[in-house]
């Protein structure tokens, strides 16, 4: 049994394909089929079902596959201890970052970041908050950027920065009229809010008490704040953006920003890794370089604020 082999039996895992597992491996499809084969004549049982499609584990594969990721994850610490011993910012990260987090924060710091460690090559995906803890409980992301502390005793954090909950109103909105938004002044009729399992959106509802909301998802499912943003630009109703939104708007745009009444809701944006991850270096580079790239007032909580 090898590293290799495990390393292919978790491709055919993700992939349900020999082919495409192959093709992630960079190796031909017969000898991935035949390591693959071989490690199951060693262990004297069947990994995978073939016949089927897509292909799937078997009840001991399952088990066998559980293991080989513990396995994964352990060998790639040897080469992670090696880098950490040589401070090196350098090789594959993988980092997860919440959709409502990622448009507004990345450009910030991403492309000076790059310039400065070219050796590092980082690979970013957008998840939800329950896809990214997961994620990392499997060893498939390093690091996830997300809004809400991990309860998971396997996962440490790091607290980056606050940010608020701003309104976003139509021209044709009573609240328009206001300077402040008052959460009892929030009905659902208007509301333009994220699908659930967003913790932005999950967040606001709880502050909001808007836990029976009806809200404008009955004819627009699947949206993103972009998306909701044109739908209040273009006359139509509410919705809600993150505070780094804000600098990228126009003059014009800026005009239908409506902060909370004190207290403003704020959401804690925090760095998370498996408590395994040993780069520390590394995450207190990152750490630092998006630190810098957000305004001051937004790294501590401040008295007005109350966290969501």
């Amino acid at each position: 049994m090898t590293i290799q082999q495990l390393e292919y039996i978790l491709a055919v895992d993700k992939f349900r394909h020999f082919a495409k597992a192959a093709e992630y491996c960079l190796v031909t499809q017969p000898t991935l089929s035949a390591m693959i084969q071989k490690l199951e004549e060693e262990l004297g049982v069947q990994i995978f079902d073939r016949s089927v499609q897509p292909v799937c584990p078997t009840a001991i594969g399952e088990k066998i596959l559980a293991q080989a990721r513990i396995v994964q994850q352990e060998a790639g610490h040897v080469k992670e201890i090696v880098k950490e011993e040589q401070k090196s910012v350098s090789g594959i990260f993988r980092l997860a970052i919440l959709p409502t987090i990622a448009p507004y924060l990345l450009p910030r710091f991403y492309p000076t970041f790059m310039e400065h460690y070219p050796e590092l090559d980082i690979s970013v995906t957008e998840m939800k908050t329950q896809n990214a803890k997961e994620s990392l409980l499997k060893g498939e992301s390093d690091a996830a950027i997300i809004a809400s502390i991990p309860e998971e005793a396997s996962l440490q954090k790091d607290v980056l920065f606050y940010e608020e909950f701003l309104g976003y109103v139509s021209r044709k909105e009573p609240l328009f009229k206001k300077d402040l938004i008052r959460t009892s002044a929030i009905t659902g009729e208007r509301l333009w809010l994220l699908d659930e399992g967003h913790c932005f959106r999950d967040q606001l509802v709880k502050f909001c008490q808007l836990e029976n909301v009806k809200d404008n998802q009955r004819a627009y499912h699947l949206g993103s704040i972009e998306t909701f943003m044109r739908m209040v630009e273009g006359g139509k109703g509410i919705t809600f953006i993150p505070q780094l939104a804000f600098y990228q708007l126009s003059e014009q745009q800026k005009e239908l920003v409506r902060p909370f009444a004190i207290p403003h809701p704020t959401r804690q944006i925090v760095l998370v890794t498996n408590k395994s991850f040993v780069r520390y270096s590394l995450l207190r580079i990152l750490k630092e370089a998006i630190q810098a790239s957000v305004p001051k007032e937004m790294l501590s909580l401040q008295a007005v604020q109350y966290l969501v």
